[in-house]
């Protein structure tokens, strides 16, 4: 089901209440996933160990950075608990204001984020306020504002980015984008979309152990292996791209 309405104009405090709602609720039946077992591992372990000073923003209980020396930032009460319990680094907070000193980490993850955030453009700059100079920034983002359905509007999101957009804000704050690879979870198939949905708002227990016994093991398993490429690349048909910049300066 297609949807042409994006919700730029939303507020943050709507925003916020729809995340924690929506989030909330998933994340408090779901299972912390070890980073190790997604596809970012073999890309962002290697620049991990070279970084001392992480922060990764919005993780939820799908870290993609060691849990070990990283600094987690996220909104969720629950997620934080888990990544605490699980010997994490974890503080409660929002991407447009990061509980953190200026110029205080060498690599910042924040992958599905942006794009639910009223203010990205605030976003960035607190991003770019916590970077080191030569700072490792990883960000992800849906492309593409006619590739709008409704399970976009479903979980949250307030745009999707036209590749000339996303370029223009990177550099408006400093970021240089060096690489990207094409990255995202999301089905392809508008009915399983369409039927997800139902069973998250009218079968949520139900549906959430089918998510965390069948559904996520089995997109964990058929993962796709991720490439750098030089620069965004050709972007058609693309869902979702992963961007890896570097804090000028």
């Amino acid at each position: 089901m297609q949807s042409t309405h994006p919700a730029e104009n939303r507020s943050d405090a709507e925003l916020i209440r729809r995340n924690r709602r929506f989030y909330e609720a998933l994340w408090a039946q779901t299972r912390l996933v070890d980073p190790a077992r997604f596809n970012t591992w073999p890309l962002l372990h290697e620049l991990a160990r070279q970084a001392p000073r992480r922060l990764e923003v919005a993780p939820g209980l799908r870290p993609r950075l060691p849990l070990e020396d990283t600094c987690f930032v996220d909104l969720s009460h629950t997620a934080l608990r888990r990544l605490q319990s699980a010997g994490a680094n974890a503080v409660h907070g929002m991407i447009g204001a990061l509980p953190c000193r200026d110029a205080s980490f060498d690599l910042i993850c924040a992958l599905d984020i942006l794009e639910h955030v009223a203010d990205d453009t605030g976003a960035l700059a607190e991003l770019a306020r916590v970077a080191a100079p030569g700072a490792q920034v990883l960000l992800s983002v849906p492309l593409h504002p006619e590739a709008w359905t409704a399970f976009d509007e479903f979980v949250g999101h307030c745009r999707r980015y036209e590749p000339a957009r996303i370029l223009a804000l990177l550099a408006q704050h400093g970021f240089q984008l060096e690489h990207s690879a094409v990255y995202g979870m999301q089905p392809k198939s508008p009915r399983l979309l369409d039927l997800g949905q139902w069973f998250l708002t009218h079968q949520r227990e139900r549906a959430m152990w089918w998510y965390n016994r069948v559904l996520m093991p089995l997109a964990l398993r058929f993962q796709k292996p991720l490439r750098w490429r030089e620069g965004l690349g050709d972007t058609r048909g693309v869902d979702e791209v992963l961007l890896r910049c570097r804090r000028e300066g």
